[in-house]
């Protein structure tokens, strides 16, 4: 049985390094031989110079530091994006969503204008984290976000510019209307859509391809088209945790979609995450594997 695939969003070849690294750097101890990487990336309709490329840029942005095994040249990630990948996991599988009268936190942050590009890195980090803006120097967010909020702007270097507050809104306020000023939702909503539209009718499609390839599983071309989807999936979705606030349901527009969204989602890694898993460690196979981490030197920058 066949099937052709919906295309998703356009991905970023570097966004496609990363997811790999997020999900099968285990098979290699951790770092990946470029020539394995490259093998990866060709799946994922990425060509050699391309990939490599895509390394370099990497390398030069701290994201990917260079190790080596006697003539094998090879690639893990930073520490740092490393323990990220490790929080991201609650977000992205079993986000927690907040309640009515569950507490806000407030981020108050005040940054000189000599300084106007800590003030941007500052605002990003906080988009990124889910806080929405209630007004020039304040954001808000779930109480639930504090802690990961309170840890990353130090690690950043961005806590001195910052003080942090718990807070309640008054009962009787318009609390969804406030909401929909904080945070844009439209353009949320919008994303989720965009997601659906791309990826939407996996679910249904694996779900057949699966059951017509009965005891034997799925053949070579399918397995393939499953690493495809899967890793083109979590790349797209590996950003919604961060976007989204998760705010009570009674907070958000009528016809939200991200329910449905996620439903796609955990659908597609049910169905195909082992298949998509065993096929990179096919691939994987074929080039040296590394030793264990102590015995693998870290490379001059």
């Amino acid at each position: 049985m066949t099937s052709t695939p919906t295309a998703g969003p356009r991905l970023l070849h570097q966004q496609l390094i990363v997811t790999l690294y997020g999900l099968y750097g285990s098979l290699a101890a951790g770092s990946l031989p470029v020539a394995g990487l490259v093998a990866l990336l060709a799946d994922l309709g990425v060509d050699g110079p391309a990939a490599r490329s895509s390394v370099s840029r990497l390398k030069h942005k701290g994201v990917l530091r260079s190790v080596r095994e006697g003539r094998v040249a090879r690639y893990e990630l930073s520490d740092a994006v490393l323990d990220a990948f490790h929080a991201d996991d609650q977000r992205i599988f079993a986000p927690v969503r907040s309640r009515p009268g569950d507490p806000w936190s407030l981020v108050v942050f005040s940054v000189p204008e000599a300084e106007r590009n800590r003030r941007y890195e500052l605002r990003s980090e906080l988009v990124s984290l889910g806080f929405g803006t209630v007004s020039a120097g304040v954001c808000i967010a779930p109480g639930t976000a504090l802690p990961q909020t309170v840890a990353r702007l130090a690690e950043r270097g961005l806590d001195g510019y910052v003080e942090y507050f718990d807070a309640a809104i008054p009962g009787g306020e318009d609390v969804r209307g406030k909401v929909a000023r904080w945070w844009d939702l439209a353009e949320l909503d919008a994303q989720y859509q965009e997601f659906l539209d791309g990826f939407g009718a996996e679910p249904r499609r694996w779900a057949g391809l699966l059951a017509a390839a009965g005891p034997g599983g799925l053949d070579p071309l399918q397995r393939a088209d499953a690493f495809k989807t899967y890793v083109s999936i979590l790349t797209v979705w590996r950003r919604f945790p961060y976007r989204d606030p998760n705010l009570p349901f009674e907070y958000l527009p009528d016809g939200w979609k991200a329910p449905l969204a996620k439903k796609a989602f955990l659908d597609v890694h049910g169905l195909i995450a082992g298949v998509a898993r065993a096929h990179a460690q096919d691939l994987l196979g074929a080039f040296p594997s590394a030793r264990e981490p102590s015995q693998v030197s870290t490379a001059s920058q």
